[in-house]
């Protein structure tokens, strides 16, 4: 389960790209009740989306280093140097970092062997996002990936995750804890694109899910404002009902509705 612990190797921030970071604010506001405070003292810069007064996510200009519009999932760490050192000794890529972030943390954008973008985020002041796991929060990030086996390798040999197979219906997949954790201390998965996801021009990439109470509904408010359905509403045996879209800016953002425990 993903919680505000903000244990190293788990995610602990995460912030959207956008090239209009207003309009961006606007409709997730829209979608998930998210307020915007300034980030810092640019105005044109960093804008945080609270709910109820507590950070959930970030929206920030697009940069240099950004390959397009996206969210971008931050894991923490207690060292950015020596996990960057870590990542170009087993096949990583640096875009970008170290730089400074609010309340005097470190972050870095690295992309991993398979071409998934990600970022890491080395504590100060702030520990990072205030809100998780609760309705219209952050309560699970998943790798798309084209090689599973390459890219548990690389994160294992950052982070030193737990994988622990579960099996779906059509995909072999893994769901990633912290070190020594188990299935239950959960806090995202990882399964290899299907060759027909990539004929069609899926690739690599992390997905953020946002806990929503209603799948169907969060997903038509998305719609109204402007989004593309990717993935309509489906249910997931054992885990809830979820859905896919991309935002007017083409930031893919998925929905779940966790299925209540028995």
């Amino acid at each position: 389960m993903l919680t505000t612990s903000h244990l190293a190797g788990s995610p602990n921030w995460l912030d959207l790209a956008s090239p209009d970071v207003d309009a961006s604010a606007g409709f997730y506001g829209e979608v998930f009740g998210w307020t915007v405070e300034p980030g810092g003292p640019d105005p044109e810069g960093l804008r945080l989306l609270r709910l109820h007064g507590r950070t959930a996510a970030a929206v920030r200009p697009l940069a240099e280093y950004d390959t397009g519009p996206s969210w971008t999932v931050y894991f923490s760490t207690p060292d950015v140097d020596a996990t960057i050192a870590a990542a170009r000794e087993v096949g990583g890529t640096v875009r970008a970092g170290p730089a400074d972030a609010p309340g005097g943390s470190l972050t870095a954008a690295l992309t991993d062997p398979t071409g998934a973008d990600f970022a890491l985020w080395q504590p100060g002041d702030v520990l990072g996002l205030d809100v998780v796991s609760e309705p219209n929060a952050l309560c699970w990030v998943e790798l798309y990936t084209t090689d599973a086996e390459a890219a548990g390798a690389f994160y294992r040999a950052l982070f030193s995750w737990a994988l622990h197979p579960a099996p779906m219906a059509e995909v072999e997949y893994s769901v990633l804890a912290p070190f020594g954790g188990g299935v239950e201390d959960g806090f995202g998965g990882l399964f290899e694109l299907p060759g027909e996801e990539r004929d069609v021009g899926s690739g690599p990439e992390w997905h953020p899910y946002v806990a929503v109470t209603d799948c169907d509904g969060a997903l038509n408010a998305a719609v109204k404002q402007g989004a593309a359905t990717l993935v309509p509403p489906m249910d997931l045996p054992d885990v809830g009902r979820m859905a896919m879209f991309a935002d007017p800016v083409g930031a893919v953002c998925a929905l779940i509705t966790p299925q209540s425990p028995e």
